[in-house]
């Protein structure tokens, strides 16, 4: 890792073609087998010759492209700007030196850019639907886009979230006359879209796959050629958050698009104009409204078309086609549709029909629609020249009369091509003349047999010869200079010349726009022929906008496993392109199918929208009659099919959202789970809308399929079982007639007794299945029309219903009722899946009609399955109506509020939660869980022993673990109950047979252990069925630890354990923000696992401490402390109870008897460690910033702070010092800081400089800390290897400027440097880490008096190492905390779970155990080097904490917010923190995200003149908010507090020292005074210091009075020394802008001393004491001195204590 800047090989030592970063990002220009650098470097491109990979040996250098000239201009739709071409050599020639970019910003989701040549025009594609935009720029938007000029780009970023979208920066713009291209990098590798190929997997693969886009009659093989259609358009998904981004080029010129594993992908076109639109969206779904808004929604199909199809190439003459008809017929086939292939025709001639072998087929279509069948025809575009038999060929004769036919170069020939009936000619659908022959015709042949609709073919265009009879031109169209990878490589090849002409223009720019044309002429026809009748289209060829008219099936595919698979993708790709009505030849058009093939292919089949089964002439049949009436290919079929009809109301309604909005109808998993990363591939089953989940077996010789359940409620469609898996892949066992099918909970699916055609099953009853989510809802939608007129949808002759299903409670609600339906429809039966209980009772109301209930034989229940059925309903088609009913519940004697939940992770579910051993029942509470655990779950005692100084037991499980089999319940357990103290009890249980990880912070165990128990303050017995350990107070009798509740588990990696409290009063546990001190009951889960994570509610933040300390119903307080430094979650429990959910060791608990909360926190901190004892200084004001731009704005700051005359002790400099944030580095603009420092400490100022643990590991120079700690082996590694895991952090590489603008995550990508984290437990690191201190602050004279130790959780810019982890085990455990981001898992933001590191006595342990402890292992060598190096006490502010850490450092509060709520969240943090042991604590004053105002800034600033660590921080970018940046009065109302402040030290010193010596908490909660109070156990905005000086600040905006609460005590206010006159109450007191309000606790004696500029010179004032006499007339006080900086000065003895005490009119000192 020396360096990731290499230079290539030539011409690349030209820094143009350097590799940028660790990833080479290559832009290929073209493609050439025999490619040679000698040409390469002639088109001054970069070449570099690979060993491995498919990345091109050639690519553009940096200075290829186009820059802006003349800036950006605005336009009423966006903006415009000129591009100048870079000189630079040719690729193809006729380069295009100055161009034009027109941008549009059309709607809120919708950004187009057009580049074009402004002095010649150039093709553009004749859209029938997208018109040029004329409207204004959209003022409101999801999007902001970036014009960068050298050399020109676009970047579009996602408004809310920042994300880049899309970027082509990444490459040039190359734009000649017949060679285009331009690359965008999009946001991740999801990539989908682009066609028509057959791509084998719905995801592309980015590893350099180039696919051409040129309409082509080909076999879709499985190859990477060009098929029958064109789309430009792709859709990307960003991540797991669903934001995508789309994007189109409107482009018809033959093209090839790359995608390369940037990610990116490359356009390549050979004409036309670069023509782009880009769409965001908040997930993919909405990214194909947006696309289909612009190209024009799917057509609305006919009803019958949703039916099944019968279809040959290969009918011998008509009784072969009536014998398909009446076998499938009478074995009772659904089956609405008949076609037949070109069989028909006479001699192959469109708009004719055989005489000799077809000549009954007007009666035979008549036949069809006697049966309720439908006729279906195919066309051509060629015609044939020859005459017809019986003479001449009147649709030949008659366009060419009309000069339908597309012409040679001449623009006068017609060209001469051959196709099925021998020498043709082809119409130009471009033409208008040719669309009104196209109509005349089809209207004519109409006449002679009714069809029903259109099915058209070889409309690429295909010729059976190359261009034509004559060949074709050597010219640049026909020989372009440029051919994309197009099959054959010509571009003439089984197609017209290029140079022919067409009305649009050459065939060169229109090919591809030939059956798209043809469509739009069909659909002129179809309107002329059938008037007001939908009819249908579906064509072979098809360009962006087609589906607006068309379907289109997936062309001529093959009778093998592979083309079945590969229909999922294509059909998924079809509805991205706006062609829902999409599907593949069943059982596969060429070869001969097998039976199992053909089987498994009608199960699938069914599901296709288009659902037909065709095959080609030479081949068996292949209709299911074909093989055997009693064949299992039959049953099945008919088994499928007649689910398909019972749901065509369901996809005839998603028909309508795809006509109306955009909707997809078959959609990928992942539109609908997009959270969920596993979904991303899945591309073996689709849905249909949102909620039918397809299943199929798509391999031979299986019944089992690996099949992806995603994160729903799911329901197996013909039993309505229940799965039990979700957010999972599962082994679904589907036999021979089986496929998978299964129902979404949460929704409403509408239904139709099936028949045989959809004209018999639209006249029988409908039905509801209702499927229900976990939370008893569901919710669809019904669209009914008459099922073909045209205008149905616009002139709103429809009916349309909402369903919604709440609390047992159907709504049936008609949005729409223009439609009556002549076969007076009802709902005759309602199907719920997902009822646990038998339905007692249901009634239906019609709206404003009787209440009718329903008889007991109408209400049944399948009590295996737990599906309930409502029948014999009389529910009117288009009425409003409501269903409601009652189950009957079994008794269950757990209510509620002892619940305790058996299912907490994601995935919970009837069949989940039985599984577990649990019981499954919904309740009304919303956070009641659902599944929970039956009374006796958990372990059993097996043995028990009682010692004077504890309890051994043991007790073990027989029940299954949640993770079996990978994780096994642990059994037998040992537990170890220790009598540590008469106040402290101890319990252990762990594997008594395996040694697991326990937590190696050493703890101060009292050696004697409490042998006499009539002086323990509690007993402890041990219950069982199930096992508990209950704890009780003496005294009292109080049971303050009761852990005999369900739900004890023991796992190696899931450990659970719940305990009853004595009340709900309950604090501690952390770091996480909160809104009030004390946690709610209210089932909130916090997550405990130290992480770079600003406060937020509820998530967890740097620090883990799960100690908390819980008040008794009668004022007495204990606290409990799980030694455990594994990640882990704790649930808040109306019981009231908390439970611990934990990833790893063991069950060590401490449990403290108090009995005050003081007292609490004292006997915590004699087992962790007392706080440090800070220097006195470090009690003065403090500044500091994120985005000092050099030392000369400190200078500046500093000066300033003096001449206001404002207290202030410390400066110091955060990252901003460091060359590029490295630790023990000056940057550039800090050369002058060791000077400064120098001057300000001549006046005794005091500095603080910041270090991360992360360790930049990339230099090219020198760089000693990094070389050293290599060679001394402190960096943490991988298991059982020498490689470091590399993260990256604040280090920038070496020679880099830093883009900003690039976003957050590519910019760690580009520019910081890898980075290595020391291993803090090695003694080795230790010394290593004092030295590098040192050396540090002898050699650059940075004479810093103390340090910030920040990123220490340890923080990580990327997920888990550079390099990704090893052990998917530990990093994905079975279980994930409530963490935030969990689904990121545990390595989100940090080092990989399975680093290796080592305890100091050798044992190796793993990150997953010891990740928690990472803060603290550097606290202690931090404090050492800095006592080792300065001499003095000093002060080590850290981020990061566990119990013990206050022995060695305070803490801040981390990266807050300028916002109000802040002001008492401080508050809360402080308060848990002295809980903690961590005295030394307070929050960036000021806020250190956002910009402060002045009103939020001054009322902080006096609240922070009371935090113990009082300093005003913020971070770069935001405005500066220092005492001294506001105005005058600012300034002087800062240092009027600061004054009180400092005039206090002595008295806060003071509880420092107390807190070091006996454990009291600093700032103090009013409850730890006056816990006999209720009235203070509420309270958290206002506290103590220590037990006399109550502060009571201003926390609102606008606020002007404070209401406080004074406990029942004698108080004085501070400032005129007045008495309050209440007590125990609240009291109202006016707080202007400049006060806060302080008050002194009668009873005490407060030392003080005048203050001055810094606490140097205010230590040498004269002290004072404030006597605030209680209502005898009392006080007493103390007064700790030393001189404040020298290093245990309380272990040595070396200072001055004294107490006061007044006792009436003596006084004693």
């Amino acid at each position: 890792m020396s360096s990731v800047i290499e230079p290539v090989s030539n011409p690349s030592d030209d820094i143009r073609c350097r590799i940028k970063g660790l990833e080479i990002t290559y832009i290929l220009i073209y493609k050439v087998v025999t490619i040679i650098s000698e040409k390469c470097e002639a088109r001054g491109c970069c070449w570099s010759p690979l060993t491995q990979g498919s990345a091109p040996w050639c690519y553009f250098p940096t200075n290829y492209g186009y820059n802006v000239q003349g800036g950006r201009k605005p336009t009423s739709a966006g903006f415009e700007a000129e591009l100048n071409r870079i000189s630079s050599p040719s690729l193809f020639g006729n380069d295009i030196e100055t161009v034009l970019l027109s941008a549009q910003i059309q709607t809120a989701n919708r950004f187009r850019f057009k580049i074009t040549d402004p002095k010649n025009k150039r093709f553009e594609v004749p859209h029938e639907h997208v018109k040029e935009f004329t409207g204004s720029q959209a003022t409101s938007r999801n999007y902001d886009v970036e014009l960068l000029e050298k050399p020109f780009g676009i970047k579009i970023r996602k408004t809310s979230s920042g994300t880049l979208m899309f970027d082509t920066t990444i490459g040039p713009l190359v734009y000649s006359n017949q060679y285009l291209q331009l690359t965008m990098k999009v946001p991740s590798s999801n990539i989908y879209g682009l066609g028509e190929h057959v791509h084998q997997n719905y995801r592309h693969d980015v590893n350099w796959r180039t696919w051409p886009i040129f309409t082509r009659d080909a076999f879709p093989n499985g190859g990477t050629h060009n098929l029958y259609g064109h789309h430009t358009f792709f859709l990307c998904v960003a991540d797991h958050s669903g934001e995508s981004v789309g994007v189109f080029l409107m482009n018809s010129n033959a093209m090839e698009v790359t995608v390369q594993p940037a990610p990116a992908v490359t356009y390549r076109t050979i004409g036309g104009i670069l023509d782009f639109y880009v769409f965001v969206g908040n997930n993919p779904e909405e990214v194909v409204k947006e696309y289909l808004e612009l190209t024009g929604r799917p057509a609305m199909p006919a009803y019958w078309s949703l039916g099944f199809h019968l279809s040959r190439w290969g009918y011998t003459n008509l009784t072969d086609v009536e014998d398909v008809v009446k076998r499938n017929r009478e074995v009772g086939i659904p089956y609405d549709v008949q076609f037949t292939d070109i069989d028909y025709m006479e001699n192959k001639k469109i708009f004719t029909y055989d005489p000799s072998n077809f000549g009954r087929l007007p009666e035979f279509a008549d036949d069809l629609h006697a049966h309720g069948q439908r006729y279906i025809i195919i066309l051509d575009p060629a015609v044939a020249t020859s005459p017809r038999i019986s003479g001449p060929y009147g649709a030949y004769d008659r366009g060419s009369a009309a000069g339908a036919w597309v012409n040679e170069a001449d623009g006068k020939t017609p060209v001469i091509g051959e196709v099925w009936p021998g020498e043709t000619v082809y119409p130009d659908y471009t033409n208008p003349a040719c669309i009104n022959w196209w109509v005349d015709e089809s209207y004519r042949f109409y006449q002679e047999v009714s069809y029903d609709g259109i099915w058209i073919d070889m409309n690429e265009v295909s010729n059976f010869v190359q261009g034509s009879s004559k060949g074709c031109e050597e010219n640049n169209l026909n020989y372009p200079p440029f051919t994309p990878s197009i099959i054959d490589g010509l571009m003439y090849s089984k197609t017209l010349c290029m140079d022919a002409k067409q009305t649009w223009g050459n065939h060169y720019d229109v090919h591809s726009l030939y059956g798209y044309s043809m469509t739009l002429a069909t659909e002129k026809a179809i309107e002329r022929v059938f008037g007001n009748k939908r009819s249908m289209i579906f064509t072979r060829s098809s360009f962006s906008g087609t589906g607006k008219y068309s379907g289109h099936w997936l062309g001529d595919n093959a009778a093998n496993w592979n083309d079945i698979k590969w229909a999922i993708p294509g059909m998924l790709e079809f509805n991205l392109f706006g062609m829902p009505y999409i599907g593949a030849d069943i059982c596969g058009f060429f070869d001969d199918t097998t039976e199992e093939l053909c089987r498994r292919w009608m199960q699938v089949g069914a599901f296709y929208p288009f659902s037909r089964n065709h095959n080609a002439e030479n081949y068996v049949h292949q209709d299911p009659a074909s093989f055997g009436a009693d064949s299992l290919l039959v049953k099945t079929s008919k088994h499928y099919l007649n689910i398909r009809y019972s749901l065509l109301p369901y996809l005839y309604t998603l028909f309508f959202y795809a006509h109306t909005r955009g909707d997809t109808v078959v959609r990928p998993v992942l539109h609908e789970f997009f959270t969920d990363d596993n979904t991303f591939g899945v591309d073996r089953q689709f849905l249909w809308g949102p909620a039918f989940l397809i299943t199929p077996v798509l391999d031979a010789g299986t019944d089992t399929v690996t099949a992806y359940i995603p994160d729903a409620v799911w329901y197996e469609y013909e039993t309505g079982e229940k799965i039990i898996k979700r957010k999972t892949e599962v082994k679904m066992y589907l036999p021979a007639d089986k496929i998978g099918l299964h129902l979404r909970g949460g929704y409403v699916l509408p239904t139709q007794k099936p028949n045989v055609t959809t004209e018999y099953s639209r006249k029988n009853s409908m039905g509801l299945i209702i499927a229900l989510d976990e939370n008893g809802k569901a919710e669809g939608s019904l669209y009914w029309d008459d099922g073909e007129s045209r205008d149905a949808i616009t002139k709103e002759v429809y009916i349309l219903y909402n369903f919604t299903v709440s609390s047992s409670r159907l709504s049936m609600q008609v949005v729409k009722n223009g439609y009556k339906d002549p076969n007076s429809l009802r709902f005759e039966e309602i199907k719920i899946l997902g009822l646990q209980h038998p339905i007692t009772a249901a009634d239906v109301t019609e709206e404003s009609g009787p209440v009718i209930n329903l008889s007991k034989d109408q209400m049944q229940f399948d009590r295996n399955y737990k599906v309930a059925l409502l029948s014999g309903l009389q529910i009117n088609l288009g009425s409003n109506y409501v269903v409601t009913w009652t189950s009957a519940q079994e008794d269950k004697d757990i209510v509620d509020s002892e619940k305790l939940d058996c299912f907490p992770e994601e995935g919970a579910n009837e069949a989940n939660c039985v599984k577990r051993g649990c019981i499954w029942l919904v309740s009304k509470s919303c956070k009641t869980p659902a599944c929970f655990y039956p009374s006796t779950y958990g372990y059993s005692l097996v043995e028990y022993q009682m010692q004077s100084t504890g309890i051994t037991a043991t007790v073990a499980s027989s029940t299954k673990s949640r993770f079996d089999p990978e994780y096994p319940r642990i059994t037998p357990l040992a537990v170890d109950v220790t009598f540590l103290a008469n106040h402290m009890v101890r319990f252990k249980i762990y594997d008594k047979n395996n040694k697991r990880y326990e937590v190696p912070v050493p703890l101060d165990i009292p050696e004697t252990l409490a042998a006499d128990e009539r002086e323990r303050l509690y007993d402890v017995s041990i219950r069982d069925q199930p096992f508990g350990i209950v704890i009780r107070r003496k005294s009292t009798g109080t049971v303050i630890f009761d852990s005999q509740l369900p739900g004890f588990t023991f796992t190696d990696k899931f450990i659970e354990i719940s305990t009853r409290l004595p009340s709900e009063y309950l604090y501690g546990f952390g770091e996480n923000e909160q809104p009030t001190y004390r946690h709610m009951m209210n089932r909130d889960t916090y997550g405990l696992f130290a992480k770079d994570q600003p406060p937020e509610e509820r998530m967890n933040s740097y620090g883990v401490h799960p100690f908390y300390m819980g008040l008794e119903e009668d004022a007495n307080a204990h606290g409990v402390f799980l030694f455990n430094s594994n990640a882990m979650d704790i649930s808040f429990l109306p019981t009231p109870a908390v439970t611990y959910r934990i990833i790893g060791g063991i069950l060590d608990f401490f449990v403290f008897l108090g009995p005050t909360p003081e007292i609490v926190v004292q006997q915590y901190t004699a087992l962790i460690g007392r706080p440090v004892l800070p220097a006195y200084w470090s009690l003065g004001f403090q500044l500091c910033r994120y985005g000092y731009a050099n030392y000369s704005e400190i200078s500046d700051l500093y000066d300033d702070m003096v001449k206001a005359g404002i207290p202030y002790d410390v400066q110091y400099a955060d990252i901003d010092y460091m060359e590029r944030q490295m630790d023990f580095t000056i940057g550039e603009s800090f050369q002058g800081f060791p000077n400064l420092i120098a001057r300000m400490k001549k006046d005794h100022m005091r500095i603080i400089i910041l270090l991360d643990p992360a360790i930049a590991g990339n230099e090219t120079e020198p760089y000693p800390t990094f070389t050293r700690g290599v060679e001394q082996d402190v960096f943490i590694k991988f298991p059982n290897s020498n490689d470091i895991v590399w993260g990256k952090v604040w280090p920038d590489f070496p020679n880099v400027t830093v883009n900003t603008s690039v976003g957050w995550d590519e910019e760690v990508r580009l520019y910081r440097a890898y980075a290595a984290f020391p291993d803090f437990f090695l003694n080795r690191t230790n010394v290593w880490w004092k030295n590098e201190i040192k050396e540090f602050y002898n050699k650059t004279n940075v004479t810093f008096d103390g340090l910030w130790t920040d990123m220490n959780e340890p923080a990580s810019f990327v997920h888990g190492s550079v390099n990704g982890c090893r052990d998917q085990k530990l990093n994905e455990p079975p279980y994930m905390p409530e963490l935030h981001e969990k689904h990121m898992k545990l390595y989100h933001k940090t080092l990989c779970m399975d680093s290796q590191q080592y305890l100091p006595d050798g044992t190796p342990v793993y990150h997953y155990d010891v990740h928690n402890l990472y803060g603290w292992t550097q606290a202690q060598s931090t404090l050492e080097a800095l006592y080792e190096t300065t001499g003095q006490r000093g002060v080590v502010v850290t981020r990061s904490t566990y119990p013990s850490s206050g022995k060695y450092l305070g803490h801040w509060l981390g990266d807050n917010k300028a916002t109000w709520d802040q002001l008492a969240k401080s508050i809360i943090g402080m308060m848990e923190f002295s809980l903690f042991g961590i005295s030394y604590t307070g929050a960036d004053i000021c806020g250190f995200f956002m910009d402060t105002t002045y009103e939020l800034c001054l009322r902080w600033m006096h609240l922070g003149a009371f935090y113990p660590y009082s300093r005003n921080h913020n971070s770069i970018d935001r405005i500066r908010q220092d005492p001294v940046a506001f105005n005058e009065t600012f300034a002087e109302k800062s240092k009027d507090v600061l004054n009180v402040r400092y005039t206090l030290l002595p008295y806060l010193y003071t509880l420092m020292y107390e807190a070091h010596a006996h454990g009291s908490t600093v700032v103090r909660p009013l409850l730890h005074e006056f816990t006999e109070d209720r009235g203070t156990w509420n309270i958290y905005k206002q506290f103590l210091w220590g037990p006399a000086l109550l502060i009571s600040p201003a926390l609102d905006e606008g606020a002007t009075v404070v209401e406080g609460y004074f406990p029942d005590a004698l108080w004085y206010d501070y400032f005129n020394r007045s008495v309050i006159s209440v007590r125990k109450g609240n009291l109202t007191m006016p707080t202007p802008l400049d006060k806060i309000n302080l008050h002194i606790r009668g009873g005490y004696i407060i030392p003080v001393q005048d203050p001055a500029k810094n606490t140097y010179y205010s230590r040498q004032n004269p002290m004072r004491l404030i006597v605030a006499l209680d209502d005898n007339g009392s006080a007493q006080g103390q007064l700790f001195w030393d001189d404040g900086q020298s290093i245990e000065t309380y272990e040595k003895g070396d200072y001055y204590l004294g107490n006061f005490k007044l006792e009436k009119v003596c006084a004693t000192i």
